[in-house]
């Protein structure tokens, strides 16, 4: 659990989560615990309530860039409608109204 809360392997939390969710019940029917299991289950609710917090953090991580993408939607729209083919961090080029000829200053 450990490994994958250092990783934010979401997907593995969530299999770990489900699987002491099965397993802890059944193993408490199973009679008292003993000390070792006591101190095991202890530094397994460490590690939950670990993994609880990170997932807390990343969840309020995404939530802010995603109130942020939907504050700039507009910006983001208009930059798709340019065709967004100019490089990053520039501005687009200016739309072009002139013919070759007056660029170049020759005639047809």
């Amino acid at each position: 659990m450990s490994a994958a809360t250092a990783a934010s392997d979401w997907t593995a939390l969530a299999a770990i989560n489900t699987l002491m969710a099965a397993s802890l019940p059944v193993m408490a029917a199973q009679g008292p615990w003993t000390p070792a299991e006591r101190a095991a289950l202890a530094a397994l609710r460490q590690l939950h309530l670990q993994a609880e917090h990170c997932a807390g953090l990343a969840s309020a991580d995404l939530a802010a860039k995603l109130s942020e993408m939907q504050a700039n939607k507009e910006g983001w729209m208009a930059y798709a409608m340019t065709g967004g083919d100019h490089e990053a961090g520039e501005p687009p080029a200016p739309t072009r109204n002139r013919s070759a000829a007056a660029d170049t200053g020759t005639t047809a």
